[in-house]
């Protein structure tokens, strides 16, 4: 079984930074990519930035120059930089991977329990 775990959320005031990170174990045969979403009260949820296994990256507009994407393969781990933090970035911040579990197996999504983030003003 598969399980993605963050960690590294809390308050910040605005202008600030915090660094997420998210650890996957389990059943582990290889994994594609990682990504950061996140979910704000009242609001869908929607890509913060993302990296393949090679390490291209994709972030959303509204993040670009101020978070970074990072991941360590060795570790299974993907880690998020946020840097000049705004309040209306507070919200639930999930891991997602996609994940193969075996060399005969699909690739599947999973989702961490998130994390929270809260920037105030």
């Amino acid at each position: 079984q598969v399980q993605l775990v963050e960690s590294g959320g809390g308050l910040v005031q605005a202008g600030g930074s915090l660094r997420l990170s998210c650890a996957a174990s389990g059943s582990i045969f290889s994994i594609n990519t990682m990504a950061w979403y996140r979910q704000a009260p009242g609001k869908q949820r929607e890509l913060v930035a993302g990296i393949t296994g090679g390490g291209t990256t994709n972030y959303a507009d509204s993040v670009k120059g101020r978070f970074t994407i990072s991941r360590d393969n060795d570790k299974n781990t993907v880690h998020l930089q946020m840097n000049s933090l705004k309040p209306e970035e507070t919200a639930v911040y999930y891991c997602n991977a996609r994940i193969r579990e075996s060399l005969v197996s699909y690739e599947n999504t999973f989702w961490g329990p998130g994390t929270q983030v809260t920037v105030s003003s």
